[in-house]
């Protein structure tokens, strides 16, 4: 029973490190910059400030451009975001729940006003609200299908902004490569500038293409799988929240909402003791089953 309204579900997600990015970009820029070396080539050779310059001003100019600025700033506090793990395990989310239905059961679902207010979670205290306030369960779904739906849009037109500036930093890019050829073209007489000037052009073009391919799409591509795993939580809290409305058994509430864990790591069962093995009358020895018959 959930005595205590700070319970797992209520709570704030936890503010843990994604390793999985910090991996990610960290295998990803080793095996480019290594791949480098074993060429022989040297860091310095892509260490140009002017061709970042390029490339990175660019795209945000771009970006601006396309997108409104509160978007913009919305889409910056995500990439923070990517860095940090939020996950709850749908296990102790579901057994949180079934624990305010079994409150609800008992003393009837009045009695979680007090805990509904005090959760820190504002969609499962919104559901628990309108739940206790006797709301229709129609309505219930409507709202918080709502709720859902419009932060589904959101975050969708964030992750937009990430695409946005994965198109366009290649572009960008060329633009940069192009720019500095046209300084190279001033310096034909001398072979040995020309030379190095059309390598480091070309630098502008490597982190055009790098910066799309190894940051902005794969960072669009996670804060979609991030609002994908939000939904179906949210969906999840939706489920036990109209089964409680229902008045439903806590049982039959469980057994809907495992339906959801199929994807969530099993628990590791602890191996049973093995059971002690009694003697079978059949594989007694024969002296302890009848008496030796003695010959006359």
């Amino acid at each position: 029973m959930p005595t205590d309204p700070k319970g797992k579900a209520g709570k704030k997600p936890p503010n843990r490190l994604d390793l999985g990015s910090f991996a990610g970009l960290l295998v990803a820029t080793g095996g480019i910059v290594g791949g480098l070396l074993l060429e022989g080539g040297r860091l310095k050779d892509i260490a140009q400030f002017t061709a970042a310059l390029i490339v990175l001003g660019g795209t945000t100019g771009a970006v601006l451009v396309s997108t409104p600025l509160r978007t913009v700033l919305g889409a910056q506090r995500r990439l923070i975001g990517i860095f940090r793990d939020p996950a709850i395990p749908l296990n102790a989310l579901i057994d949180e729940l079934i624990g305010y239905a079994t409150h609800a059961r008992k003393n009837g679902i009045v009695s979680l006003e007090d805990l509904a207010l005090a959760i820190e979670d504002p969609f499962l205290s919104k559901a628990l609200t309108l739940a206790v306030d006797g709301t229709d369960l129609q309505e219930i779904r409507k709202m918080l299908e709502l709720d859902m739906e419009m932060e589904r849009e959101m975050v969708d037109r964030e992750a937009r902004v990430f695409e946005s500036a994965g198109g366009y930093a290649p572009t960008i890019g060329i633009i940069g490569a192009v720019l500095g050829l046209i300084q190279v073209m001033k310096n034909l007489a001398n072979i040995d500038e020309v030379g190095h000037g059309i390598a480091v052009a070309f630098v502008a073009t490597v982190y055009g293409v790098g910066s799309a391919n190894v940051l902005f799409l794969p960072v669009a591509s996670k804060i979609r799988l991030r609002m994908q795993i939000e939904m179906q939580r949210k969906d999840l809290i939706v489920e036990a929240v109209s089964g409680i409305v229902e008045g439903l058994n806590p049982k039959l509430i469980r057994m809907r909402l495992e339906a959801y864990l199929q994807d969530e790591p099993k628990p590791k069962q602890k191996p049973k003791p093995a059971a002690e093995t009694k003697p079978v009358a059949s594989e007694a020895p024969a002296s302890a089953t009848a008496p030796e018959k003695v010959e006359a």
